[in-house]
């Protein structure tokens, strides 16, 4: 368990890296989803973690920590409709929301998340 996997890596960063029984994701944004609302975006960018959390052999059911940045604490209920519908019930991680700067001027939504592995 000491072999660090990463998944979707690039010259510069990967998408999750996996070590200790975890996996990290990078913050995700809705890169393909920028003419979307914040709810759009919420959406696309949820999808995209649970690809990384399957590529890494686990689920939103593990996870322990979220990490989301918005562009405007206005979006923040509307995030929210998003985020609840998606949580698994009774597997809420623990949460930190932002109001940030994103890398693109269109993002509205950035989300990183930290899971454990399938055992």
């Amino acid at each position: 368990m000491n072999d660090i996997t990463r998944i979707d890596s690039g010259p510069r960063m990967s998408q999750a890296v996996c070590f200790g029984g975890l996996v990290h994701t990078a913050g995700q944004g809705a890169i393909h989803s920028v003419d979307e609302d914040v709810q759009g975006q919420t959406r696309a960018v949820l999808e995209a973690i649970d690809g990384l959390l399957e590529a890494a052999g686990t689920d939103k059911t593990k996870l322990l920590t979220a990490q989301i940045w918005l562009t405007s604490m206005e979006d923040f209920a509307a995030m929210n409709e998003v985020w609840d519908a998606w949580v698994a019930p009774g597997a809420a991680p623990t949460r930190a929301c932002v109001e940030s700067k994103l890398a693109l001027p269109s993002l509205k939504v950035e989300i990183a998340v930290t899971a454990a592995l399938n055992s």
